[in-house]
């Protein structure tokens, strides 16, 4: 028999072990949405040079975690002057796109309505009460009293921005004056959930950004992956940093991969995973261009090898290890018939590839390039997959891609501070 005392540290760990149990969750900060700027670029014109004064600003956006209080992350990175934000302010809307009533918050900022923001800083909001469910639409308003200078812009916003006549518009209903399909000043919602294990981020160029795909549809692919691992039952919050344009060594759209990492990947809360699917743009633009030309408008190329790239990989994964997130890779993309494809490009392409998938570096491996690919002619995207170009998915493609992801890859047991029947 057990003696009295052992038979109480029993029963004692068993009481405790099912406290636990029934005990909900401790609520954490997540990534629930982003769009990550970048400075502004000569040969993008008219929509990465914006600029607004004394109008206010509405943006949409769909969350993937929801929760019950949110912040909102304003951006000044690439301004010249200091950014004022007289009055701010967040609300629910429906599929109609009407506003839900009873949802509208004011956002403010250190206890006050208005906020300035600094030369090449990012500037959080105070916590904003309010449920989110899931999947939700939002619209976030703010106005901009004085001159902004050329935006902190993310360019493939993919949803709508309207711009209003001139004065403060926040909380009352406009006709635009124009609206637009990028995101201005807006770069990261973050929502408190006491459910989700933490953020998956998904790092790379327009193809993850959704170049290409239906504006308002919200057809990328992280957010078709956003909606099927809720749809499983797995409250991950999904956040997509991607640029178009970007490149893993060089800036151009954006800082490069390597350069940009810290403040667009780990300021960001309780990422546990990141998905890292990028490298076409740097060997079609060091293979595919034009003997002797300069390639794309703006890019300044250097000659990089396959040994350059795989080193930058390895210092993507080096510094997310060295805060605790895993890794997941994907073999870069099959891009034969865009306009900067080569012979040389598909080599290089074949041996990154080929690290990528049998180097071990990666905690794991997803082939979101055979996602795409035409069976018959792996180099190639499968017809009815991309744009016309050969390089951008469309919303068939995009499906593919955010469907061919297992989710089991994403834990969500006591170790990332989940659910541990999840």
């Amino acid at each position: 028999m057990l003696k009295s005392s052992k038979r109480a540290a029993i029963a004692s760990a068993g009481m405790m072990a099912a406290i636990a149990c029934a005990m909900p969750a401790q609520a954490k900060w997540v990534a629930s949405w982003a769009a990550p700027p970048h400075a502004p670029v000569a040969s993008e014109g008219r929509l990465a040079a914006a600029s607004f004064e004394n109008v206010t600003l509405s943006q949409i956006l769909r969350v993937s975690e929801g929760g019950t209080h949110l912040r909102i992350r304003l951006s000044n990175r690439y301004g010249e002057a200091p950014l004022e934000v007289g009055e701010a302010r967040v609300v629910r809307i429906g599929d109609d796109g009407a506003e839900i009533p009873g949802t509208s918050r004011k956002v403010t900022f250190g206890g006050e309505a208005a906020a300035f923001i600094p030369r090449g800083a990012p500037f959080l909001s105070d916590v904003v009460e309010l449920a989110v469910p899931d999947l939700s639409r939002l619209k976030v308003e703010f106005y901009l009293p004085g001159s902004t200078g050329p935006c902190t812009c993310h360019l493939t916003g993919l949803d709508e921005l309207a711009i209003s006549p001139p004065g403060n518009h926040v909380g009352k209903p406009f006709d635009p004056v124009s609206t637009a399909q990028y995101r201005a000043f807006l770069s990261v919602v973050e929502v408190e959930s006491s459910e989700s294990p933490g953020t998956i981020v998904a790092y790379g160029d327009s193809i993850t950004d959704g170049a290409g795909s239906t504006p308002g549809a919200n057809r990328r692919w992280p957010d078709v992956l956003a909606e099927r691992l809720q749809q499983a039952g797995k409250e991950w919050a999904v956040a997509n940093v991607a640029i178009s344009g970007n490149r893993v060594l060089s800036p151009g759209m954006g800082e490069a991969a390597l350069a940009r990492f810290d403040e667009d990947v780990l300021s960001l809360p309780h990422v546990k995973y990141l998905i890292l699917f990028e490298g076409v743009n740097d060997i079609g633009n060091r293979f595919g261009r034009p003997a002797g030309g300069p390639g794309l408008p703006g890019f300044d190329q250097p000659e990089i090898t396959v040994g350059d790239m795989i080193a930058g990989y390895k210092q993507l994964i080096a510094r997310a290890h060295a805060q605790g997130i895993k890794v997941i890779g994907s073999p870069i993309g099959p891009f034969k018939g865009a306009s900067y494809w080569s012979e040389a490009g598909e080599a290089a392409r074949r041996q990154i590839n080929d690290w990528i998938v049998h180097g071990g570096a990666f905690d794991a491996v997803v082939r979101l390039d055979t996602a795409f690919a035409d069976p018959d002619d792996p180099q190639s995207m499968r017809g009815g997959y991309h744009i016309g170009d050969y390089l951008h998915g469309n919303d068939a493609g995009l499906q593919a891609v955010g469907e061919s992801i297992d989710l089991s890859l994403f834990e969500s047991g006591p170790e990332n501070g989940g659910k541990s029947g999840e």
